[in-house]
């Protein structure tokens, strides 16, 4: 069998992964141990977060005509890949937490919901508080002035009845 022929599946999984993927995130994982290798794919896992590590010219191929494209020119040294279909600022948070911690672990770019970000906008985008966080504050804040406006109207029917 041919080279290509052996590299075709492959370059197809990573297409299939990315395929309906609302984010991307690539990292460099250079000097980081199995133990916390080992815990940062659980943690990735437990959070539906796909991680898995390709050759460059693999994923190089697969992000051809890809809204992931523009992540091409950051498939240098090694590379691992984060990708979800759900909220978008997972891969990116916990990759930035996990480097925090002190692993040796290095966002390089990511895209999120079809924009590209170098390394400094990937670690922007993991400060962003989650789809859940987010929505739970809207609705408090709407919540609020409904309230007390209801706490008004109690009191100034108390006050009539008195």
């Amino acid at each position: 069998m041919a080279k290509v022929e052996l590299k075709a599946p492959i370059v197809q999984e990573i297409a299939d992964l990315l395929n309906g993927a609302t984010a991307a995130v690539l990292v460099d994982y250079r000097g980081i141990s199995v133990e916390a290798d080992t815990r940062l794919r659980k943690e990735l896992r437990t959070n539906d977060v796909t991680y898995r590590v390709y050759k460059n010219t693999l994923l190089n191929l697969a992000m051809k005509d890809t809204p992931f494209e523009s992540l091409t020119a950051d498939l240098t040294g090694p590379t691992a890949i984060a990708v979800t279909k759900g909220d978008a600022t997972v891969p990116a948070r916990i990759l930035s937490n996990f480097d925090k911690k002190g692993e040796v672990i290095q966002l390089k770019a990511g895209v999120v919901d079809g924009t590209y970000y170098d390394q400094k906008g990937i670690n922007a985008v993991a400060n962003i508080p989650g789809r859940d966080i987010l929505l739970g504050r809207l609705f408090g804040s709407m919540k609020s002035p409904i309230t007390n406006f209801a706490r008004v109207i109690k009191q100034v029917a108390e006050k009539k009845e008195a």
